[in-house]
């Protein structure tokens, strides 16, 4: 995408009423984020499927099983799809690449998505948002670019970085409505007379983030790359991650390794005395969380891992086990978990 692409709109219009996200994009150069609903979500999708139109799928490559969107394809028809797993830096250094990209063209078929290309940035940082615009320049053959995600992936933070990458925006006018809908969608004018698009974000109710309050949702979200937290097991042993998260390791001996947010206590102790533990320090030494009276109560269910496995609570981490080993996991009621080949 050529730096012209993204072009300013000169007239100003005193009297011209504006959402509050175009508000804050043309007065502070700004994309802020709306969530939609499940249902509300699904007609954003049904709209796009009748457009001529390039698909940006955001995925947060630290949640991607909390961020993916499950069978996009069959909603958005035909078009051509490219997937963007934003915030690589949180994944350590040591991460290949490559086979990260090709384990993100292979999941997304998993879940539905005949992905174009694929692409891995950090908007946060900057990282390959250059490269990124070439693929949709690319890929887009002069139609507009629709930009998709759940909450909590960094679109807005993408877009926002894609416009001060690209052009002052501070008069642009960027206001549209999805027909049939009340949701506010922003238009980023391109250079050929088409649009950028950014669309609200869908709320998955089954990540962590939506059962915590600000600030222990700022407590879990990590800002650095994560640092790998290795553990040697014997059997009856219980790692608890805060009060968030439980793992009972079934095996005689083992070693796992977690990968959260550097700030989030990991506590051991035997499992014969995991529920007392429990009960005794939750909101204490166990904590987040903070607000423990509206905390949802947690339930368990067992993995075996054929293979070296990854055991993902969707928003929180995951923690990566040997094949052969038999674990435990509890996760509040209400949040997924889910096992999957190790992606490091």
């Amino acid at each position: 995408m050529q730096e012209s692409t993204l072009k300013k709109y000169i007239e100003d219009d005193s009297k011209e009423l504006l959402c509050k996200r175009c508000f804050r994009l043309r007065n502070y150069n700004e994309i802020t984020d709306v969530d939609v609903s499940d249902d509300d979500f699904l007609k954003l999708l049904d709209s796009i499927s009748e457009k001529d139109a390039l698909v940006v799928n955001v995925v947060d490559i630290f949640d991607y099983e909390g961020s993916v969107i499950p069978g996009l394809q069959r909603f958005v028809g035909d078009k051509k799809i490219i997937v963007v797993g934003n915030k690589v830096d949180l994944l350590p250094k040591s991460v290949n690449k490559n086979r990260l990209l090709n384990w993100l063209q292979q999941k997304s078929k998993e879940n539905g998505i005949k992905s174009t290309d694929q692409i891995l940035v950090s908007a946060v940082k900057g990282i390959n948002i250059d490269e990124l615009m070439d693929m949709i320049e690319k890929y887009r053959d002069g139609k507009d670019v629709y930009v998709v995600g759940t909450t909590n992936t960094g679109k807005s933070t993408l877009i926002n970085r894609i416009i001060s990458s690209n052009s002052d925006v501070k008069n642009l006018i960027t206001t549209s409505r999805f027909p049939g809908t009340t949701l506010d969608r922003i238009d980023i004018p391109l250079d050929d007379g088409h649009n950028l698009v950014d669309t609200p974000g869908i709320i998955h109710n089954y990540q962590l983030a939506h059962y915590l309050n600000a600030k222990d949702l700022k407590t879990i979200t990590p800002k650095k790359p994560l640092r790998p937290v290795t553990f040697q097991l014997r059997d009856g042993q219980t790692i608890f991650v805060a009060g968030l998260a439980r793992f009972d390791f079934l095996d005689y001996k083992t070693n796992v390794t977690f990968y959260v947010n550097q700030g989030l206590p990991l506590h051991r102790t035997k499992t014969i005395n995991a529920d007392e533990f429990y009960q005794k320090h939750l909101g204490d030494i166990l904590a987040p969380p903070t607000e423990i009276e509206s905390f949802p109560k947690m339930k368990q269910q067992i993995f075996s891992a054929h293979e070296k496995s990854d055991i993902v609570i969707y928003g929180l981490g995951w923690v990566t086990i040997p094949a052969g080993s038999k674990v435990k996991a509890y996760v509040p009621d209400g949040v997924r978990v889910s096992i999957r080949n190790a992606i490091i």
